[in-house]
């Protein structure tokens, strides 16, 4: 079962679910027919608006984020889908701060729902620090669906531990 390891912690019932479609290879096909479609957010400066525009939307008071890109040396063997940096210096005799968000390359070409889920759950951490119940509702607040499309992207990253990326949103 361990083609299964992004969604171990899930119930017997839905993992032998989720192999049943892997077994029949239609679990490609499910993502495909849920998801149509990649989103168009390619560049730095794109995604640069589009993490400003949700941040702004949801979390007006959190300070203003410097830095925001697709970052090609993250990737899921590093148990990571996107990071974020509070990144502190002493400028004279004031301390700056700077919020960076990092989100692994894999997510230039994916459903927009997926690139988004990313970036709300890298956005919450600017508030929640860890991942307690504080964290998951600002996330479902920010992306009511939060949770289905957390498991929609732990089957696409079966899928591609499996048969790779699919390659229609490409």
């Amino acid at each position: 079962m361990d083609s299964l390891k992004y969604i171990n912690h899930y119930s017997e019932t839905t993992k032998k679910q989720v192999l049943e479609l892997i077994k029949q290879e239609k679990l490609g096909q499910y993502l495909k027919k849920k998801y149509a479609n990649s989103h168009a957010i390619k560049t730095d400066k794109a995604l640069f608006a589009y993490v400003n525009e949700l941040k702004n939307a949801h979390m007006k008071k959190v300070a203003p984020l410097s830095k925001v890109l697709y970052d090609g040396k993250i990737n899921i063997i590093h148990n990571a889908l996107g990071t974020h940096h509070f990144i502190s210096r002493v400028q004279g005799s004031k301390l700056k701060s700077k919020n960076e968000i990092r989100i692994a390359t894999m997510f230039k070409n994916t459903p927009l729902e997926f690139l988004e889920m990313i970036v709300v759950h890298e956005l919450a951490h600017f508030k929640e620090k860890e991942h307690n119940r504080a964290f998951y509702s600002l996330c479902e607040y920010m992306q009511p669906s939060y949770h289905q499309i957390e498991f929609d992207l732990r089957l696409y990253l079966t899928h591609i531990d499996i048969k790779g990326k699919i390659e229609k949103w490409g």
